[in-house]
């Protein structure tokens, strides 16, 4: 983690000095805070929604090849609701077949709303989970350890590689953990999204808390290359409604600014200069458009579906 300094500062009146609060990253806790305000703003489910209308049930068709235990991997599931949609799109796929259902996610937040989600879930017969709260990196070590070479049907990483240190590695090795016919699904932003634009163009606006990697499609795709794997592109438009980002002590701008920086209290503790460029940047037509008045943001994403 990365902190500035704290500055002591005259006010205006010089009675009195105060302190401007460091800048520091999110807390696991504050992250999830930070992400709801995202997903509460953004069309990112309803994008994944129309994957899975259009574009699943024909990859869910293909797996399993003819078993009686269809075995799914689920690497960084934050609280489980893509997950369940995809299970049910298999089950619709595949009347009366076991799925096995495991899931690695290291947050104790989202293991608790997952397990809270499959207790409400009447549907859910057929399907066993197993928790697994681990890092995608700590539950590699571990298999290594203990010489399991368990293999699966599917395994999906939605939205996570931005948080693995060894991108390269970490599909290579769940790559491997496919079986004969399998499928191993990578969703990420597009390299046609706003993200990607300020991630390369305006890098210089973004604060040194932010701990993620700027992982775009371009990035998975020439590694999957690299492997020599076969794999299949789904471009899906999405946005982000961040007009609240540039409304002075708006609270869910706030949290916005929070999620996009990756640092606690991004406005409060910004120092000005840093402040002004990032929502420049934000307002730039490669990362945003103006719809009735609203700033979006583009949040496109790629979903990959590499074979086994």
């Amino acid at each position: 983690m990365n902190f500035e300094a704290e500055i002591l500062t005259a006010s205006h009146d010089n009675s009195e000095l105060y302190v401007i609060p460091s800048m520091r990253s999110l807390t696991a806790e504050e992250y999830v805070e930070a992400f709801k305000s995202f997903l509460d703003h953004s069309t990112e489910h309803q994008c994944m929604d129309q994957f899975n209308k259009e574009a699943m049930p024909n990859i869910m068709a293909g797996l399993g090849n003819g078993k009686s235990t269809i075995n799914v991997l689920g690497v960084g599931s934050g609280t489980g609701e893509q997950d369940l949609k995809m299970i049910r799109i298999l089950q619709a796929a595949h009347p009366g077949v076991l799925i096995d259902n495991e899931i690695i996610e290291p947050n104790p937040r989202h293991v608790a709303a997952y397990k809270e989600l499959v207790n409400q879930a009447p549907d859910l017969q057929n399907v066993s989970f197993i928790w697994h709260q681990f890092t995608s990196s700590e539950y590699e070590q571990q298999m290594k350890e203990k010489g399991a070479h368990k293999k699966f049907d599917f395994i999906h990483m939605i939205q996570m590689l931005y948080r693995v240190e060894d991108i390269p590695n970490t599909i290579k090795y769940f790559h491997s953990c496919l079986d004969h016919h399998g499928k191993l699904l990578i969703i990420i932003l597009s390299d046609s999204s706003g993200w990607a634009s300020l991630w390369k163009k305006y890098r210089h606006c973004l604060p040194s808390t932010d701990s993620g990697h700027y992982i775009t499609s371009n990035s998975i795709t020439d590694v999957l290359k690299r492997l020599g794997v076969e794999y299949h592109v789904y471009e899906f438009p999405s946005g982000w409604d961040i007009t609240e980002c540039f409304i002075e002590g708006d609270p869910v701008g706030g949290h916005m600014m929070d999620f996009l920086t990756g640092t606690k209290n991004f406005l409060g503790t910004a120092p000005p200069g840093l402040r002004q460029r990032l929502q420049e940047a934000l307002c730039q037509p490669e990362c945003s458009s103006k719809k009735d008045g609203r700033i979006i943001f583009s949040n496109n994403l790629s979903m990959i579906v590499v074979e086994s």
